[in-house]
């Protein structure tokens, strides 16, 4: 084995600087950081890292659930009532790519800029770009910009895909499933996997009829699914376009995030998500440089009219392909 890697410690940006005026708090700054970040330009990923050291501390809230289920009208109560609580919260919305422009499509995020004004609130709304899991790509850089930048809570909503949004709890500590009456969505989020992931079941629209039987629904999936497990899940009753039970349920993500830190999980929590960030830019890395060199190969023409003659099976082939980058990479070093 080699010799470990070794890392001098990042010194505190200028304050001229683009990573320094968004520690500073400026806004127009860490919108266009976020905005490098998607397009995967340099002078992004520079200011991602004079950012990341100075991040760790704010409470990432994870918002899903399937479309309809009023999660955008969820997170304009949230962020009114941690307002009043005199919290800074950043808002990233994650949405469908326009087929035309690329960026997001904004649907009702409208709604949530009658918080423009306010200094203490920063909202983006960020596309998929064709990512799967409801998030964008970037999403989980754009969260470090703002931690750094030092908002106090960190609200993602997810786009609403449905049974695969579990890439959200690998970026948030305190995960919100949000489900409707009467629609049998409760049901689908227990089939997708999310009833192991969630830390507070939201059941939004609670004044339709139905309500009664899906809380007691849930609440009896989430006893028969802890078994033996003492992690305790609640399930809290919304109606949020009238602002009924946002109080409750913001106490509830501030208890969990005191719950976290007291028990060193918040740590815990951090540091998995650190390494998965690490190890989906491994993941991107190679990929990239795999498809650099396979697509000017000689060999990749002929290994695929192998596997399409049926002459080789895919995985042999992507073996033999994969072999042949490695011995290109050790002739190049």
């Amino acid at each position: 084995m080699g010799e470990p890697l070794k890392f001098e410690a990042s010194a505190s940006p200028a304050r001229d600087s683009l990573a320094g005026r968004v520690l500073a708090g400026h806004v127009p700054s860490a919108a266009r950081v976020i905005r490098r970040l998607e397009d995967c330009d340099e002078e992004g990923r520079e200011a991602l890292a004079a950012l990341y050291p100075k991040s760790g501390r704010a409470q990432i809230v994870g918002i899903t659930g399937p479309p309809g289920a009023g999660k955008s009208t969820l997170v304009d109560q949230l962020i009114r009532t941690f307002r009043a609580r005199d919290k800074t919260v950043a808002v990233l919305a994650i949405d469908p790519t326009s087929p035309f422009s690329g960026g997001a499509i904004l649907g009702d995020r409208v709604r949530m800029q009658s918080h423009s004004v306010d200094k203490g609130v920063f909202i983006r709304s960020m596309a998929t770009r064709g990512a799967l899991g409801g998030l964008a790509r970037a999403a989980d850089d754009a969260a470090v910009v703002l931690d750094a930048m030092g908002f106090d809570l960190i609200l993602v909503e997810t786009v609403g895909v449905g049974q695969d949004e579990l890439d959200i709890v690998k970026l948030a500590h305190t995960t919100l499933v949000v489900c409707l009456p009467g629609t049998g969505d409760a049901v689908q989020a227990i089939k997708a996997g999310i009833m192991e992931a969630a830390d507070l079941f939201v059941l939004n629209k609670a004044d339709l009829p139905g309500a009664d039987q899906a809380e007691a629904h849930l609440i009896t999936m989430l006893q028969l699914e802890m078994g033996e497990s003492t992690r305790e899940r609640r399930v809290l009753r919304t109606v949020a376009e009238k602002g009924e039970g946002v109080a409750e349920l913001c106490d509830a993500v501030s208890d969990h995030d005191r719950d976290l830190r007291d028990s060193g999980e918040f740590e815990i929590r951090s540091a998995a998500r650190s390494r998965h960030a690490l190890f989906a830019r491994l993941r991107d890395l190679a990929i990239e440089r795999a498809l650099a060199h396979i697509e000017t190969s000689s060999e990749l023409q002929a290994t695929v009219e192998a596997v399409v003659r049926r002459e080789q099976d895919p995985y042999r082939a992507a073996a033999a392909l994969w072999a042949s980058l490695r011995a290109a990479e050790e002739g190049v070093t």
